[in-house]
């Protein structure tokens, strides 16, 4: 079974002559411990696939399931707990407190799930070691560079053990080189662990690490996952 099964995903906005479709018919599965790139120009609509996978959005038609568990289905305050318990975000933007250090961006993951422990402040510790950033800890993010800033941000993401990684354009305000060495963190975290991931760029060369790549193009599937 895969961990990961999107269904004839259909998302309009509005009615009648003004009604506009970001997604059509879009479906595929994934296997546990892949990198899926989901490639596709500006506009193509895969954000709006990341946000409904992650239960941000709810389709218009078509179901999301999660280790067989339907998650399009659940109201706002069930989605929220479903992604702080199974999926890790990565925005485009990264999305960090400005005025917390990197380990306290990490720990704010079980903060909003109740409480920090001792365990929590040492795996957000090791993860930031794991990502080369050990002697960034205690640094703002205005103080590390873009590159920094992402690797904190895909930390952040792990800090709950996700089964699911969602991570929008992570390479779009680095150059080839640092892009190249995101995705690689990436599927190095991914490979031989019970989990998978989507990754939603517009670079070609990022997708080349990936698994297998999905292409959207005005919403719809252009070519389907490689066998």
């Amino acid at each position: 079974m895969s961990l990961l099964a999107v269904r004839n995903i259909t998302k309009t906005y509005g009615s009648g002559r003004t009604q506009v479709t970001a997604l059509e018919d879009v479906s595929f599965e994934l296997d546990r411990g892949k990198l899926l790139a989901v490639l596709g120009p500006s506009g193509s609509g895969k954000t709006t696939l990341l946000s409904i996978v992650a239960g941000l959005l709810r389709p218009t038609a078509g179901e999301i399931l999660i280790d067989d568990e339907p998650v399009h289905l659940h109201g706002s305050r069930a989605a929220a707990a479903f992604r702080r318990e199974h999926v890790g975000i990565v925005f485009q933007d990264h999305h960090l407190v400005p005025y917390l250090s990197a380990a306290e961006n990490l720990l704010l993951v079980p903060h909003f799930s109740g409480r920090i422990t001792r365990e929590d402040r040492e795996r957000a510790l090791a993860l930031l070691a794991e990502f080369g950033l050990a002697e960034r800890a205690s640094h703002t993010p205005a103080e590390l560079s873009g590159g920094e800033r992402q690797r904190v941000a895909i930390a952040r993401a792990l800090m709950n053990s996700p089964e699911i990684m969602l991570v929008d354009e992570p390479t779009s305000n680095l150059d080839t080189e640092r892009g190249k060495h995101v995705v690689d963190l990436l599927r190095s975290h991914i490979h031989g662990r019970d989990m998978t991931c989507i990754m939603v760029t517009h670079d070609a060369r990022m997708a080349e690490a990936a698994d297998d790549v999905l292409r959207i193009v005005d919403g719809r599937v252009a070519a389907d996952l490689p066998a």
